[in-house]
């Protein structure tokens, strides 16, 4: 099932109430025993996204995994408001799963606003356009079924589990079937695609779990289609203790900053 379909699925159910948004995301979107986290939290800023003022854009999103969500199953997400201010408004958006709470989402909108500050990035990737050659193979039971959704082609870092010494990770991706559009929401499901990244220093399997995501959104920023390779860079700042501490920058086809992700993955090895 594409991701517009979902997404599209949350519209409309917003429209005629926000109080009361079901669903169920098939199995090709898995990730191990549960959905992928990209989708879920894009379904999560979908609907919180209806409930704020159009002129009010993403500034910050901070989502708490809590527990699986088991595909082909139904689930509700919940929105509240908690403050509406002229300039910002905090929402929270969960989704709910056989009475539990499975993620817990908390977005800031707000206002671009006249200010006397005005610092651009200069940050520039340096990477050279993906060739097809270097995209990362689908394997059946080896990676995960959500991937088949999706393009990527790395060029630093390795593959999990392959004994690197290195913990970081550049490298492109991209929907292989391009969306009508490219929204806030398809890319927070494109951001979350790359496996932690200091899976590539184990040499044998382990398990990993993203405890918190937190991702910031540049605006602004130039207008995205559905078919464009992002950047994307991350870098390991301290693991220790079964737990890491990553961000990333990720960067549009003109290398512009558009989102910087940062994560605390807990690893089993």
């Amino acid at each position: 099932m594409h991701i517009d379909t979902l997404l599209n699925s949350v519209k409309q159910q917003a429209k005629s109430n926000i109080n009361d948004i079901t669903l169920s995301v098939p199995s090709s979107w898995e990730q191990g025993r549960t959905l992928y986290g990209g989708m879920s939290a894009s379904l999560v800023y979908q609907a919180m996204r209806d409930v704020v003022d159009s002129e009010k854009v993403m500034r910050s999103l901070s989502t708490n995994f809590i527990g699986p969500i088991e595909a082909d199953t139904e689930f509700s997400i919940i929105v509240e408001v908690l403050r509406e201010g002229k300039n910002v408004t905090q929402v929270v958006g969960r989704i709910v799963q056989d009475n539990k709470v499975a993620l817990m989402s908390q977005a800031s909108f707000g206002i671009a606003r006249q200010s006397i500050v005005n610092i651009s990035d200069p940050l520039q990737h340096n990477m050279d356009y993906p060739q097809a050659p270097n995209f990362i193979l689908q394997i059946p039971k080896v990676t995960p079924k959500f991937l088949g959704y999706f393009d990527l082609a790395q060029s630093k870092g390795g593959l999990p589990f392959t004994g690197k010494k290195d913990s970081d990770v550049h490298g492109w991706m991209r929907f292989k079937k391009p969306p009508n559009d490219s929204s806030d929401a398809h890319l927070i499901a494109l951001i979350d695609i790359w496996p932690p990244t200091i899976l590539q220093m184990l040499n044998s399997p382990a398990m990993a779990s993203t405890l918190s995501w937190n991702l910031e959104f540049i605006h602004p920023h130039q207008k995205m289609s559905g078919g464009d390779w992002f950047a994307y860079q991350a870098h390991t700042r301290q693991a220790a203790d079964g737990y890491a501490h990553t961000e990333a920058n990720i960067l549009d086809k003109h290398g512009s900053l558009v989102a910087i992700s940062r994560q605390v993955v807990a690893v089993f090895a």
